[in-house]
């Protein structure tokens, strides 16, 4: 990754929209960050909707019907992401970060044109599937991208950046539906009745309410749009990124120096002789050659898939290894199972659980839901580095289960007879928009953080790599029996995901440690090894043979060091 080693005396720490107005490339790479973020939050956000459209249940009744045939349509993205952020490592050191990004464009705006344009439930599945192997490629390599090639001033920001445009994009999709569901009207056929649901509470059924000839109200277009417009941000991804050098620390990877050096002046918009780019490129150098050191020290006979493997593995078979990878799978394990993306692809159904009538309704609270969302990611932001991760996770925790205690009580209650006690589903909904506040500056930009921070350089990449794999089959599990949760357990659901949310503060409360301040030597105290002491000492050894022994004292190895913490961030 990029390093700034040297730091000149008196220098004064310039603010993020300092460096990004002093340089184009910074402010760029920030949109561009933002940019896949959006696009894995709005291919979110966009499922819910759309299961919800008359139109969209015509054209297609089973996956409307059949609550495991809808959590299959979900989850099929979700288990192909999980894929695809594993599968994507060897591919970005085989062909480049840019490399890589470009393929995975290309991939997302082909899966996103067959959801689109799709005729059978055969294409509409594989276009999710094919889209889903584009999302987890990108979740993963454009953070690592944006890392390696923007300055330490810039890096922490891109954290929190990445949540919030994450769940930018889940609002920009809620609120796009909102509109698009009234092309046509928002009834499949206004000229005939329901005959689905009960009779006080009538509801649409795709097989009986529909005349000879399809939908004569709402048209295709109402969901067909909502699924097209995320390739215009795809577009956006992929001509941007024309534009922008491969990393120079991939180009050092592959022992391409010259390239390595002219695309760090590139981006630095510097001279490659400049004295400062130079120490920032040795510096960077330093990184490649210890990570290549520690490879050849840990598996000196491995190569190949044998390596990849025997990575891992050692991950799992030190115990002191196996501490930091089990906290940093369980924050990810809990971010899903306290049910945040339950919401956010099934919230029509739950606020129509909580007697919202109509689509309208449901998608109009939906939205406000998306809003709240956004906005509330904004706490952390500014709290995260002020009262640490600890106190954040476990206020955030025990306010998402009393909030979904307290919801589940109102549905379990009150039952289907909520559509006639306005009040108390208006106040299961204020508490779904509570829990959504409580989660949104917790476990959601944590659960992103706190995993990057407790694994030593030396094994880092492939840690994170686990711990997001962990968070996207998570996902997958979540996305796939939550239709047959809210069917069959009803307000039991709400209690299930309370339940885990208890487990989270408990969890939290004796096993999560702070990070807060804290350096990778402080991890080892906590974790009971000396892994970080003796990369620092490994460091320096190999920062001295590339010419870097005058400037870098212990201080400023620890710059280098901890320069590496935001890698994997957020994936």
């Amino acid at each position: 990754m990029a390093s700034e080693v040297v730091l000149a005396e008196g220098h004064t720490k310039k603010g993020v929209w300092q460096l990004c107005r002093e340089n184009p490339y910074l402010l760029g790479l920030t949109t561009f960050a933002s940019l896949g973020g959006f696009l894995f939050g709005y291919d979110q956000g966009v499922v819910s909707g759309v299961l919800t459209m008359e139109s969209f249940a015509a054209k297609f009744p089973r996956i409307y019907l059949d609550n495991d045939f809808k959590g299959w349509f979900v989850s099929t993205l979700l288990l192909l992401a999980w894929f695809g952020s594993l599968a994507n490592g060897p591919l970005a050191d085989s062909i480049g970060r840019k490399g890589s990004i470009l393929v995975a464009v290309v991939i997302f705006i082909l899966g996103a044109a067959l959801q689109t344009g799709a005729q059978t439930v055969a294409t509409l599945f594989a276009g999710r599937a094919i889209a889903g192997l584009a999302v987890g490629m990108l979740t993963m390599i454009v953070p690592m991208y944006m890392s390696e090639v923007s300055t330490a001033g810039i890096r922490g920001t891109l954290v929190v950046l990445q949540q919030l445009s994450i769940t930018l994009g889940i609002l920009v999709s809620y609120w796009l539906e909102y509109g698009t569901q009234y092309i046509g009207g928002h009834r499949c056929a206004p000229d005939i009745p329901y005959t689905g649901g009960t009779i006080d509470n009538p509801s649409f059924d795709p097989i009986h309410d529909v005349g000879d000839h399809g939908c004569t109200g709402q048209t295709d277009a109402a969901w067909r749009v909502p699924m097209g417009v995320q390739i215009a941000p795809a577009l956006v991804l992929g001509i941007g990124m024309l534009f922008f050098p491969e990393s120079p620390r991939y180009f050092l990877m592959v022992n391409q120096e010259d390239k390595a050096l002219k695309a760090l002046a590139q981006i630095r918009r510097m001279h490659p002789d400049t004295e400062s780019l130079r120490v920032e490129y040795l510096a960077i150098k330093a990184e490649v050659l210890f990570d290549q050191a520690v490879t050849r020290d840990m598996f000196p006979d491995k190569s190949g898939v044998a390596l990849f493997f025997a990575q891992y593995w050692s991950l799992l078979s030190r115990w002191s290894s196996f501490k930091r990878v089990f906290i940093g799978c369980a924050i990810m394990f809990f971010q899903q199972f306290m049910g945040c993306n339950a919401l956010i692809y099934y919230a029509p159904t739950m606020f129509k659980q909580l007697g919202l009538s109509g689509n309208t309704s449901g998608l109009l609270a939906t939205g406000v839901y998306g809003i709240v969302n956004t906005l509330s990611t904004l706490p952390a932001l500014f709290l995260i580095d002020k009262i640490g991760r600890r106190p954040l996770l476990m206020a955030g925790a025990a306010g998402t289960c009393i909030s979904l205690a307290i919801v589940g009580g109102i549905v379990g209650g009150y039952g289907s007879s909520l559509v006639s006690h306005k009040s108390a589903g208006w106040a299961g909904i204020a508490f779904i928009y509570i829990y959504d506040i409580n989660f949104s500056y917790s476990f959601a930009p944590i659960g992103w953080v706190l995993p990057s921070e407790i694994f030593n350089l030396g094994n880092r990449s492939k840690a994170m790599a686990l711990t997001t794999s962990s968070t996207w089959m998570c996902n997958f599990i979540i996305g796939l029996v939550t239709p047959d949760m809210l069917e069959t357990l009803q307000w039991g659901t709400y209690i299930f995901f309370a339940a885990f949310c208890l487990l989270a503060l408990v969890f939290t409360y004796f096993f999560v440690p702070e990070t807060r301040g804290k350096t990778l030597e402080d991890m080892d105290v906590v974790f009971g090894d000396t892994a970080a002491h003796e990369e620092k000492a490994r460091l320096a050894e190999i920062a001295a043979s590339v010419g870097l022994t005058a400037q870098l004292p212990s201080a400023k190895i620890d710059i280098i060091r901890e320069q590496t913490d935001h890698v994997e961030r957020s994936v």
